[in-house]
């Protein structure tokens, strides 16, 4: 969907993740005892990087990153875990002000989770970033954008990026109580919300093709060019220009569902990176978010470009 030379940034946040599985998620006020943890790679800015370079490393795409770390110890995690995906990291930028972004996640039996976020340097991004990336983002074919850092930054990095015809793809997440700023809207290509931010930004719960219909239609009202609507272990609903779809899931055993959305946008950008089409753009990205369910962690789930090639083609034939 770009003429410019293929590569993909994903501008926003880096975390480390510790992570627990529980037999199921506690109650307020409960504590629950858990039966391992781990420490990972994650924040939704750097899954989305991290993701779209290990689908890179296998159809010659570049990715960048782009946002800020501490100087602590879990910055210095944060890059060690980052270079084997092979994301360019030129323009991940060390705060010594403040510490590097932490999320405690607790997974159940289900596969399902719940996920408390200190953002930390993440939160002190400013229009100083956007300067010290202007050429990057200019350059860029696909921007990720996620809602891991301030908002009103989230806001001028689009408008910069859109000034400069990159294709803008956000990820509403975790979307706002109040919805998103009609700026936003207005600098934005592609939206990707899942269930719960589908209801918070239309008012409507997507539990059937014909709700997310409703749902994307009113998206696209708001200043979406291209309107996913991520249903979930339902399947993907999307409306682009005229033309609308549906991509039923794909049969997986799901045992962690960190992360499947990050997998998803970063499928979606390589997609139309590569010039597919957005119906095809679709069903790889949705090949993508299954991938990720069937391994445990965050950024460590995502797939590698032969596993969902040979996924969206196990489709096509049957």
């Amino acid at each position: 969907m770009s003429d410019k030379p293929a590569h993909i940034l994903s501008f926003g946040s880096v975390n480390i993740d510790i992570t627990a599985r529980a037999e199921r998620i506690p109650h307020p006020g409960e504590t629950v005892h858990a039966a391992s943890y781990a420490t990972g790679l994650g924040g939704k800015g750097a899954n989305q990087a991290a993701a779209a370079a290990r689908l890179g490393q296998g159809c010659g795409l570049s990715v960048f990153m782009a946002g800020r770390i501490g100087t602590d110890s879990f910055g210095s995690l944060s890059r060690k875990l980052l270079t084997p995906f092979g994301v360019d990291l030129s323009a991940l930028r060390e705060d010594p002000d403040h510490p590097t972004g932490v999320a405690l996640i607790t997974v159940d039996n289900k596969a399902e989770n719940i996920i408390t976020v200190a953002g930390g340097a993440n939160m002190a991004l400013d229009s100083s970033d956007v300067a010290a990336h202007r050429a990057l983002i200019h350059s860029a074919s696909a921007l990720l954008l996620q809602l891991e850092i301030p908002l009103e930054l989230t806001v001028a990095i689009a408008e910069e990026a859109q000034h400069a015809g990159t294709l803008v793809i956000v990820d509403p997440a975790p979307a706002p109580a109040n919805g998103l700023p009609d700026a936003l809207w207005q600098a934005l290509d592609v939206i990707t919300p899942n269930e719960t931010e589908t209801r918070l930004l239309t008012g409507i719960y997507p539990e059937t093709q014909a709700d997310a219909a409703r749902a994307a239609r009113k998206l696209k009202e708001r200043g979406a060019t291209h309107a996913l609507v991520k249903m979930g272990a339902r399947g993907v609903y999307y409306l682009s220009g005229e033309r609308e779809g549906f991509v039923p899931p794909y049969p997986v055993e799901a045992i962690d569902t960190v992360a499947a959305g990050d997998c998803f946008n970063a499928g979606l950008a390589t997609a139309l990176t590569l010039g597919k089409d957005f119906g095809e753009a679709v069903h790889f990205a949705a090949a993508c978010g299954a991938l990720a369910t069937t391994r445990p962690g965050a950024a460590e789930s995502a797939p590698h470009w032969q596993d969902v090639v040979a996924m969206v083609e196990s489709r096509q034939k049957a």
